[in-house]
């Protein structure tokens, strides 16, 4: 070989090394936190976080070889939400998933950088979380738990299950940005079913058992339980007074029914965390939050318990029965 075409050969050679050594270097390892309402023993919410790392693992995040995914749970203490929420913020994640409007807020308020997917979120765009829903911009987007008319839906399920209702509470949270929307839409029903409503706003659970004692003073009542935090920390208390009362109580998602309530009809609690881990690969492989539109629910489910129908000494209809997505006996 010619002296030249040694060094030549040597040159390449050894520009060609950099680049296969870093050829072998393994990917980085992405970090993601995620960040749920509701305490840690939850199974409910620990399968929503089991579904959202499945569907992870399905597009190729393998936690332990090129994903990390750090769960907290804050119940629905302020100052758990807030000390958590910094905490993320401060390790400068790859991506957070936030569950529920406090949570979220409280992420808003700490970061306008790191890309936030969130879930169970009433109503972003009236919350003030994104300017628009095809186009959220910024590095918020997510799944919205929202649909205003399922308040007229409830209150014709409640009829069907229990006609002799003429008197409805209707339980809400001030906290809740959606309250009066999901209260205009039962008010537009009621009078075409006859139906007289009473709005109560959930305080400590003293003032709960407080609410109930009153309301069921007069017959014929009935109960809707709206989607807010405060309904869902207080759901077995709820149910109890309800039975307690004989007050056929509508729900507005599984979880209640589970937990004793006699009806309940709402989203698949389970359905928007697989979707947001779709948003999450999608974040991590580059695109922004921004871009990503912000989603309204596609998948509802309705599921009655029918020991509490017989603790209330009802017949549930078996059109109602053959409709539902689940019987709990």
């Amino acid at each position: 070989m010619k002296r030249r075409e040694f060094i030549t050969l040597l040159g390449g050679g050894a520009a060609a090394w950099p680049l296969a050594a870093r050829a072998q270097q393994p990917e980085r390892t992405r970090c993601i936190g995620v960040l749920m309402l509701g305490g840690e023993p939850d199974p409910d919410q620990q399968g929503r976080v089991g579904a959202f790392r499945v569907e992870l693992a399905k597009m190729g995040w393998i936690e332990g070889q090129n994903i990390q995914i750090d769960s907290q749970f804050a119940a629905t203490d302020s100052e758990r939400i807030r000390s958590h929420a910094t905490d993320f913020i401060t390790r400068n994640l790859d991506a957070i998933l936030a569950n529920g409007t406090p949570i979220l807020e409280a992420l808003q308020k700490r970061t306008s950088t790191i890309p936030i997917v969130f879930v169970g979120v009433s109503d972003p765009l009236s919350a003030g979380f994104v300017p628009s829903l095809a186009r959220p911009g910024g590095n918020i987007t997510g799944f919205s738990n929202f649909e205003y008319a399922i308040g007229g839906k409830w209150l014709q399920l409640l009829n069907e299950v229990a006609p002799h209702v003429r008197r409805v509470a209707v339980l809400l949270h001030r906290d809740d940005a959606a309250w009066a929307r999901y209260l205009a839409a039962i008010e537009t029903l009621a009078p075409s079913l006859g139906m007289q409503l009473t709005t109560i706003f959930l305080g400590d659970p003293s003032e709960t058992e407080g609410h109930f004692d009153t309301f069921a003073r007069e017959r014929n009542g009935g109960v809707i339980v709206t989607n807010n935090a405060r309904a869902m920390s207080q759901r077995e208390l709820i149910s109890t007074l309800s039975v307690r009362h004989q007050l056929p109580a509508l729900y507005p998602a599984r979880v209640y029914a589970a937990s004793g309530g006699l009806i309940s009809y709402g989203i698949d609690p389970v359905d928007p965390y697989r979707r947001a881990a779709g948003y999450v690969d999608r974040i991590l492989k580059g695109e922004k939050p921004g871009d990503l539109p912000v989603q309204a629910p596609t998948k509802f489910e309705l599921v009655v318990n029918l020991k509490t129908a017989k603790a209330l000494g009802l017949d549930v209809p078996p059109t109602l029965l053959a409709r539902a997505d689940e019987v709990i006996e």
